[in-house]
């Protein structure tokens, strides 16, 4: 893998997929190779980007809390999580990319056309344009999408006792972002590596491994 040339990589999928474990575990096994990474997640990554992260996600470990908590529209919660990429692009991914960094990120765009575009139903063309907007139309070399279940990713959270606004959503909306995950996968197999993520982590790793490799030759 050449020492100098930028990779983008995303991490996608729906809940407990273990999107964070295999960014982690990617980003640890690229340093081995005295490569420079960046690992950074979304929404976060940047100061904004962590403030809003609590706005949009209001995590919770009490059912009481959560009941309590103001839902935001789905336009709000759109242009919310555009706000903290727009600053994450600008302020951290792109400079990492012209320094010869390879970038790994814990979701991207396309879990925003799945989320807010399927799962919340807003026009997906909209979703889009919106989207490219605020990346100034960046798009990662490589997104991973770690698919599983529904129902074993919800579970995965529970038993982690994770929740937050999105996570608490209902099945249906899940199956939805689930199937718009699937239809952005199908629709650019070349930038896309769908891995099932009921496996074992060290086999997903080893699966993802041999993908990343590719990408300088």
């Amino acid at each position: 893998m050449s020492a100098s040339q930028a990779i983008f990589i995303a991490f996608e999928g729906g809940e407990g997929a273990g999107k964070t474990t295999q960014a982690q575990l990617l980003r640890d096994r690229l340093e081995t190779l005295e490569r420079k990474v960046l690992l950074t997640r979304e929404p976060g990554g940047t100061e904004l980007g962590e403030r809003l992260r609590q706005i949009i996600l209001r995590p919770t470990t009490s059912p009481a809390v959560a009941a309590a908590q103001s839902e935001l529209t789905a336009a709000a919660e759109l242009f919310l999580f555009l706000a903290a990429r727009a600053q994450l692009v600008s302020e951290v991914i792109r400079p990492a990319l012209v320094a010869g960094a390879v970038v790994v990120c814990d979701r991207f765009t396309a879990s925003t056309i799945a989320y807010q575009g399927y799962g919340r139903r807003l026009d997906l063309d909209a979703v889009r344009r919106a989207c490219d907007l605020a990346t100034d139309g960046l798009q990662p070399d490589l997104s991973v999408l770690l698919d599983l279940p529904v129902d074993v990713g919800l579970s995965r959270k529970a038993e982690a006792e994770e929740t937050d606004a999105i996570g608490r959503e209902t099945g249906d909306f899940h199956e939805r972002v689930r199937r718009g995950f699937h239809e952005l996968a199908a629709a650019e197999p070349q930038r896309w590596l769908v891995v099932d993520a009921t496996l074992p982590i060290e086999d997903v790793c080893e699966m993802i491994w041999e993908r990343v490799r590719t990408l300088t030759g």
